[in-house]
């Protein structure tokens, strides 16, 4: 019985890493999104956990933001989140980690000021 479901979850774990296209070739699936370098994330607005209006909840570690923690927020949804848990998470996603809106590059330009 035990081998039957080890051989099950190898072919279940083939599956999802492996398609097989139109002609027949296998290949392992592409990854669809790649997160912001360093440089990008820089020009992402810095606040302290004092400065925040939304929440005092960091979304990523889910620990409380205190008042003199540096946080970032992230531009277009404005959620705010520890500096580092949401540079680690927008290194390797392109996504907010709350409400999972996609970043645009546009959003990254400083230039264009704050809305409020």
């Amino acid at each position: 019985m035990n081998a039957v479901f080890i051989v099950y979850i190898c072919l279940l774990w083939y599956a999802t890493n492996y398609r097989v296209d139109n002609s027949g070739s296998s290949s392992v699936k592409q990854v669809g999104e790649k997160g912001w370098p360093v440089s990008e994330l820089e020009k992402l607005p810095k606040v302290t956990g004092k400065d925040l209006v939304l929440g005092t909840e960091c979304a990523v570690c889910l620990d409380e933001i205190l008042a003199d923690q540096l946080a970032r927020m992230v531009p277009g949804c404005r959620h705010d989140f520890h500096l580092q848990c949401v540079d680690a998470w927008l290194s390797k996603h392109s996504v907010c980690p709350l409400c999972r809106a996609k970043l645009e590059p546009e959003l990254f330009d400083p230039s264009d000021g704050n809305p409020c």
